[in-house]
């Protein structure tokens, strides 16, 4: 066990040839936003070098582009931890999703074929699958596919654009939140099929509205002491 706390074989080392320092940046980000890497967590540059493969140069490129974009923090003279989000961040970034997924919802149901209402159905007979086996890495991904979906039938390039830029960060806020918010949250988004495939654009909007609210709830009461 890595004091990163990833154990041996967790992830699988990098292949070359490739642009090594993107994939060494997507891999530790991908680690950061399922929260193998954990909030705080001391990342020490030769042990994730070592569990990936590479160099320390690539590693350290990556940490340096992560800072940059607010996922990992370098303090002098201590090295580089993974950022721990503050309340205000939290409600500004779930904030802003419920915005563009309460459209994302009136538009799909706007737009949306039997094909597109079909495949949100399929993810959430497996999203329920998920829950009932207590696989929480299981759930939090279809989560996102099927938020990802729903804004992939709204058919508003733009949308889907600024969506996308934030969704890692809500899959990172949601995962601790997942088991808790767990089979009700698959409810929600089975009522929501519901009025997107009655082209019912007012109460899909509402329905998203009170769904995402509850996301943003059930992080901010677990976040407190």
């Amino acid at each position: 066990m890595l004091s990163t706390g990833l154990p041996q074989g967790a992830v699988p080392r990098l292949e070359r040839p490739g642009p090594l320092r993107e994939r060494v940046y997507e891999a530790l980000l991908e680690l950061i936003t399922t929260r193998a890497l954990q909030p705080g967590q001391h990342l020490v540059e030769s042990e994730l070098a070592g569990h990936l493969g590479v160099s320390r140069q690539p590693v350290r490129e990556a940490l340096q582009r992560l800072n940059t974009e607010g996922w990992v923090d370098l303090r002098p003279a201590q090295g580089a931890f993974v950022h721990e989000p503050t309340e205000e961040e939290a409600d500004q970034l779930l904030s802003v999703r419920m915005l563009l997924e309460a459209e994302a919802a009136r538009l799909a149901a706007a737009n949306a074929d039997r094909d597109g209402v079909a495949a949100l159905e399929e993810l959430v007979a497996r999203g329920f699958e998920a829950v009932a086996a207590d696989d929480v890495e299981t759930a939090v991904a279809l989560n996102a596919r099927f938020h990802a979906k729903v804004v992939e039938l709204a058919g508003n390039a733009v949308l889907a654009e600024l969506a996308a830029q934030v969704d890692r960060r809500v899959r990172w806020y949601y995962t601790p939140v997942a088991r808790q918010r767990g089979r009700q949250s698959w409810i929600e988004h089975r009522a929501l099929i519901e009025a997107i495939g009655e082209r019912d654009e007012q109460r899909a909007t509402r329905l998203m509205r009170e769904h995402t609210e509850h996301t943003r709830r059930s992080y901010h009461g677990q976040a407190k002491p």
